[in-house]
C-alpha cells in the first residue's frame, strides 16, 4: 500500500512538470522533481530511479493509467517531456481502473472495521468513499458532505501527519490573524485535530518550552531540521476532555457551568452534546468544562436561546461580548 502511495504522489509530481509550458523537464529533472516531492511528502529523504520514471510514464500513457498525451522533444541530443495538450491534468481525468480497484479494496477493508469499538467514524468514511465512486454512476446527486474545498492550509495536512509519523522536528513558517508579520516556530510535531471544520497542529514548541497550537490555514511553509525531536508525554484523548474546542489553557482549573436552554433547543443539545461532561435537567445545561474563546463562541451561536447562569466570570464576559454586538448594531443603524 505504502509503494501504491508513493506511485500515486510521483504521477501528481509529473503531472505538474508536464503540463508547465514554462520550463524543460528531461529525465535527470523529473527524477530529481519526483525525488524531492516524495522526501517533502514523506518527511524523510526518498530517492527516485530513471527507469522507474520511465515506468511511471508508460504507466500514465496507457489505458489502464490516465491516458497522458506526454510527448518526448528533443532538444538537440537531449530530450525533454510535456504534454501535447497543455490543457490536459491527470487530476481532471475520471478515476482509472487501478484506482478503482484500490478505492474497492479500501471499502471492503472498512467494512469489516464497522463494529470495531473506536471505529464508528468508519461509517461516514465509507459513504464518502461510496459516494465517490458512483458519482459517475448517479445521474443526481443523492448525497453531501460538509466540507471546505476551499479551506487553506490542507496542503499541509500529510506533509505534516508523516513529520508526526516520523518524529521528525520542523521549522513552521506562520501568521496569525492578528500579527503583521511572520514568525518562524521549531516544533516537535504530535498531534492533528479537525474542530469548526478547520485543522490545527499540536507540538512543542521549543523555544517557549510549552505545547502549541497552530492553525493549518496560517501556515506558510513547512521545513525539516536538525533539531532533537521531543518526545511527547502528553495523552491527547485527556488533553481534550476538559475543553471545548481546541484551547486549553494548562494553568486554568475545570469549573462547573450553568447554562439555562430556550425549549426549542433542548432536544437539539441532548441530541447533539456541546461536552462529554454534559447534562440537562430542568432546561438548565451543566457542563464541567475549562472556560476558553471557543465555549464563549458556541454560546453566543446560539443567541438568546442560550443565557449563562454560572460561573459569574462567564456571565460577565457574555454580557460584554453580547454588549459590543449590540453597539456595533446601534452604530450601524445611525449611520444609515
Amino acid at each position: 500500500m505504502a509503494q501504491n502511495k508513493n506511485a500515486t504522489i510521483r504521477y501528481k509530481a509529473l503531472d505538474k512538470c508536464f503540463s508547465n509550458p514554462y520550463k524543460k523537464f528531461y529525465i535527470n529533472d523529473l527524477k530529481d522533481y519526483c525525488a524531492n516531492f516524495l522526501s517533502e511528502h514523506n518527511g524523510y529523504e526518498t530517492t527516485v530511479s530513471r527507469r522507474q520514471i520511465f515506468d511511471d510514464i508508460n504507466f500514465m500513457k496507457s489505458e489502464a493509467g490516465y491516458e497522458a498525451p506526454i510527448e518526448s522533444m528533443k532538444d538537440g541530443r537531449k530530450v525533454f517531456y510535456r504534454y501535447s495538450d497543455p490543457a490536459f491534468s491527470i487530476l481532471k481525468s475520471p478515476i482509472n481502473p487501478a484506482e478503482m480497484e484500490t478505492l474497492q479494496v479500501a471499502l471492503e477493508t472498512l467494512s469489516r472495521m464497522n463494529n470495531i469499538p473506536g471505529f464508528d467514524w468508519v461509517n461516514s468514511m465509507q459513504t464518502k468513499l461510496q459516494s465517490g465512486i458512483n458519482t459517475g454512476k448517479q445521474s443526481q446527486q443523492i448525497i453531501s458532505f460538509e466540507e471546505n474545498e476551499n479551506l487553506k492550509g490542507l496542503i499541509f495536512l500529510n506533509p505534516l501527519y508523516q513529520f508526526i509519523l516520523n518524529k521528525q522536528c520542523l521549522h513552521i513558517t506562520y501568521k496569525g490573524f492578528t500579527t503583521e508579520k511572520e514568525n518562524i516556530f521549531t516544533v516537535s510535531p504530535y498531534y492533528l485535530k479537525q474542530y469548526n471544520n478547520r485543522w490545527f497542529l499540536f507540538g512543542h514548541n521549543h523555544k517557549e518550552q510549552n505545547i502549541q497550537n497552530l492553525a493549518l490555514d496560517r501556515i506558510i511553509k513547512l521545513d525539516s531540521c536538525n533539531t532533537s525531536f521531543e518526545e511527547c508525554s502528553i495523552d491527547f484523548k485527556e488533553y481534550f476532555e476538559d475543553i471545548v474546542g481546541v484551547s486549553n489553557d494548562l494553568t486554568k482549573e475545570v469549573i462547573p457551568v450553568k447554562i439555562r436552554l430556550s425549549d426549542n433547543i433542548v432536544p437539539y443539545i441532548v441530541s447533539k452534546p456541546v461536552h462529554e461532561s454534559q447534562y440537562v435537567k430542568e432546561n438548565i445545561l451543566h457542563l464541567k468544562v475549562k472556560l476558553n474563546y471557543e465555549l464563549e463562541s458556541l454560546i453566543l451561536s446560539f443567541g438568546e436561546k442560550m443565557t449563562v447562569l454560572e460561573p459569574t466570570e462567564l456571565v460577565d464576559i457574555i454580557k460584554k461580548r453580547a454588549n459590543n454586538l449590540k453597539i456595533n448594531y446601534e452604530c450601524t443603524s445611525s449611520a444609515q
